[in-house]
């Protein structure tokens, strides 16, 4: 006699055979990761600190991976462009994001029509390095620290001028909280980038900044800057002369914060290839050679996990946020 299987049984002896055909192939799909190039994309025009990094760190990643790790400069719109990219991207560890803190942080405040959101559709694999920033002056500015330089911008309002790479950058959220604070009147300066602020920091045009320990230290080394304060919990390895600002008597959470520069992925990528990335780039970051590398930028290499770097992102932002919008600035 025929046995007749009841069509709900049918039903789910095909789907648990269908799971099982298609298990295997995305096992292999992860384990087989990566076969063919990876792009990286940086969010900013080729020759800045984060270009340099993402392509020392691309070029040994490529040797881990056995595949071609591919730098690609995607700039414009402070950093939403290549972000918004990678954030829109297939999920496949194909296309990685590398930046500095800004388009996963202030932009946020900043764009109340933000195009992605750095929250929900990005995830960190690891925090690759800290570019650290320093306080300083012309040296035509009368100060030494940061006490007289508080006192001075009180004694003559209106007098010195913040330099900033763009509105909503550290430089700017400083100005904004030290006028608030201590109830100075210091101007802010926004330029397209550092390096022309840096230009007509050297020229007096803008009085002080804060700026990447990487560009500065050359002026600061022939005495045409002074540095005052380093931001952070501790001195930048390049100025181990320079006190930090709570070394100089101001703890502020707004001094002490310093965000590094970060690699993505999309938020749906596999686990499996996130953490493989992680070790990969924790262990690369490590390795004597790059480590060397990034020291000789004035960064400070960190190479943490991608849980860490999750962690740490959590903790940096708010503060971020909280500090731009005290600016009170939008951008769109």
């Amino acid at each position: 006699m025929k046995q007749t299987i009841p069509p709900r049984r049918r039903w789910v002896m095909r789907a648990a055979c269908a799971a099982v055909a298609l298990l295997p192939l995305a096992t292999f799909a992860q384990g087989d990761y990566p076969s063919k190039p990876i792009r990286m994309i940086v969010p900013y025009p080729a020759g800045g600190l984060t270009d340099t990094v993402a392509r020392q760190l691309a070029e040994g990643l490529g040797k881990r991976l056995g595949q071609p790790v591919v730098v690609e400069n995607r700039g414009g719109a402070g950093g939403i462009i290549g972000t918004d990219f990678v954030a829109k991207s297939p999920a496949d560890g194909y296309t990685l994001l590398m930046t500095i803190p800004g388009p996963i942080t202030a932009n946020i405040a900043l764009y109340k029509k933000l195009p992605y959101d750095p929250r929900t559709e990005l995830r960190p694999i690891s925090d690759v390095a800290m570019a650290r920033t320093v306080l300083t002056v012309n040296s035509a500015v009368p100060v030494k620290t940061v006490t007289e330089l508080i006192a001075y911008a009180k004694k003559e309002p209106g007098k010195l001028r913040m330099g900033s790479w763009g509105p909503g950058t550290q430089p700017h959220t400083i100005q904004a909280y030290m006028d608030k604070t201590y109830g100075v009147d210091i101007l802010h300066v926004p330029y397209r980038g550092e390096g022309p602020m840096v230009t007509d920091l050297l020229a007096g045009q803008v009085n002080l900044t804060i700026g990447s320990v990487t560009t500065l230290r050359q002026y600061i080394a022939v005495g045409k800057l002074r540095p005052l304060a380093v931001a952070g919990t501790t001195r930048a390895k390049a100025l181990p002369d320079v006190p930090t600002f709570t070394e100089a008597g101001y703890s502020d959470a707004a001094y002490k914060s310093v965000g590094p520069t970060t690699l993505l992925a999309p938020a749906k990528t596999p686990d499996a290839i996130i953490e493989r990335l992680g070790r990969e780039v924790s262990a690369l970051v490590k390795s004597p050679e790059l480590s060397a590398k990034i020291d000789e930028l004035g960064a400070e290499p960190i190479g943490n996990t991608p849980a860490e770097a999750e962690r740490a992102y959590k903790a940096y932002l708010p503060v971020v946020l909280k500090l731009t919008a005290d600016t009170g600035v939008t951008l769109d």
